[in-house]
């Protein structure tokens, strides 16, 4: 034990726990692991270094990682963060903090997660939030869990071709696993058709249908008499959204749809190379008691103080497993509170603010490329707010490689040969007349 110093167990503790399982020694217990994928010999550990020495160690690693201006979106988007949101996330009541259970001891988590649920709500015009969920993606997968559960009888649900490539395939991953057959709306001018919806709603076994409320394409979509058609087949409509536009796109409570879903990363969350990201999901009242998740909710202590405790959750979540709608009971509470702050230094106008600066950017750079004569419009006239698909005129792979090596991320080609493009509010005139220039030269 002389090499391992910090495990608690003695020899003789290691021999009674292993006694009790029936086994001689520790290496029994990966008995049914082929021999030749066990590690034989000492660990090739490096040699221990001073604090100043890993510093510059990882301050190297750092520097092989190339600090691009992000052109791109289809998900996950470059939008400023706040210098005051890492600092106060990064305190160790926050940044340590366990699961509220003991809501006597965890009013602050309690009421940041109320608040978070509060934000949502405004956000998307519905009733109820939970505390949050993984990511945008696996969010949409829980949703069309939720609809087989609410309409029972129903066997499948329907997902527009519209949709973020990466949504899509969780849902199809979730659904197989589950036993929900998928169905697909394609979206023939930029847009979820609204004739293949209703063909496929005849078919009277449509648990529900999940659009999104701006597309893979970046147009806002127009939803117009979609619940009526899904509620007279007593369905379900899940908007997927991105959370910062509905700032300024019509709501998911506007178009009366039944649960919204999506990704909070654009409100404020850095891209850290994909994650960690923050799934959030709001519902109808009626439809509360199956959401996934935990809920906080509000009410008055014996003194008539205002406090925080978890409610509202279905038993069987924890209790009768295989009976519940989902098996998710945490959330990602950090970058919870990430967005919480963001939006609570936001406010409406700066959300707006952010969207009105993106949308002048995005419009700019999309009419600039135009003129360059490169490329094609593929959707005319289609309203779009900070990210567009063009068609090139030539192979878009150099046009990449120019862009990369200049220190763009930039014209993202998607699966049906057009460039994607997208601009925030940290995009400057300067940055995107350089990004002209770069495909004039070509």
């Amino acid at each position: 034990m002389a090499a391992l110093p910090y495990l608690p167990h003695t020899q003789a503790d290691i021999k009674a726990m292993l006694e009790r399982i029936g086994v001689s020694k520790l290496e029994d217990l990966y008995s049914d692991v082929p021999a030749e994928f066990l590690k034989k010999g000492a660990y090739a550990l490096p040699d221990a270094m001073s604090e100043q020495e890993i510093r510059d160690y990882f301050s190297s690693l750092e520097a092989m990682n190339a600090k691009m201006k992000v052109f791109v979106g289809q998900g996950a988007y470059d939008h400023y963060t706040p210098a005051v949101i890492p600092y106060l996330c990064s305190r160790s009541e926050f940044l340590t903090a366990y699961t509220p259970y003991q809501c006597e001891i965890s009013q602050g988590t309690l009421r940041y997660i109320f608040e978070y649920q509060s934000m949502i709500c405004a956000l998307t015009g519905l009733d109820v939030s939970n505390a949050s969920m993984y990511d945008g993606p696996t969010a949409a997968a829980e949703a069309m869990k939720m609809a087989i559960a609410c309409t029972r009888k129903k066997t499948r649900v329907l997902l527009s071709k519209a949709l973020l490539p990466h949504v899509i395939k969780v849902v199809e991953t979730y659904a197989k696993f589950h036993g929900v057959e998928i169905g697909y709306l394609p979206a023939p001018e930029g847009q979820t058709s609204a004739d293949a919806l209703k063909a496929e709603l005849a078919k009277d076994d449509v648990a529900g249908v999940i659009v999104p409320s701006v597309n893979r394409y970046g147009i806002i979509e127009d939803h117009t008499g979609f619940a009526d058609a899904i509620h007279a087949q007593k369905g379900i409509l899940v908007e997927y959204c991105d959370p910062s536009a509905l700032a300024v796109v019509k709501t998911p409570g506007e178009w009366d749809a039944d649960i919204a879903v999506g990704d909070g990363q654009p409100l404020g969350l850095p891209l850290s190379y994909g994650g960690p990201y923050v799934g959030f999901m709001a519902v109808k009242k009626d439809h509360m008691r199956k959401m996934p998740g935990r809920i906080v909710g509000q009410t008055v202590d014996k003194e008539g103080r205002r406090v925080f405790v978890l409610t509202l959750q279905a038993r069987e979540q924890h209790i009768k497993r295989e009976k519940a709608t989902s098996n998710i009971c945490s959330n990602e509470s950090l970058m919870a509170l990430w967005v919480t702050i963001y939006l609570s230094l936001m406010g409406p106008e700066g959300l707006k603010e952010v969207n009105r600066i993106s949308s002048d950017g995005a419009h700019y750079l999309y009419n600039q490329l135009l003129a360059t004569g490169k490329f094609e419009e593929v959707f005319p006239g289609k309203p779009f707010l900070k990210e567009f698909v063009l068609k090139p005129k030539a192979f878009p792979g150099m046009l990449q490689q120019r862009l990369e090596k200049a220190g763009y991320f930039a014209a993202l080609d998607t699966e049906e040969g057009y460039v994607s493009f997208c601009v925030t509010e940290k995009r400057t005139k300067e940055e995107i007349d350089e990004l002209v220039a770069i495909v004039k030269e070509g």
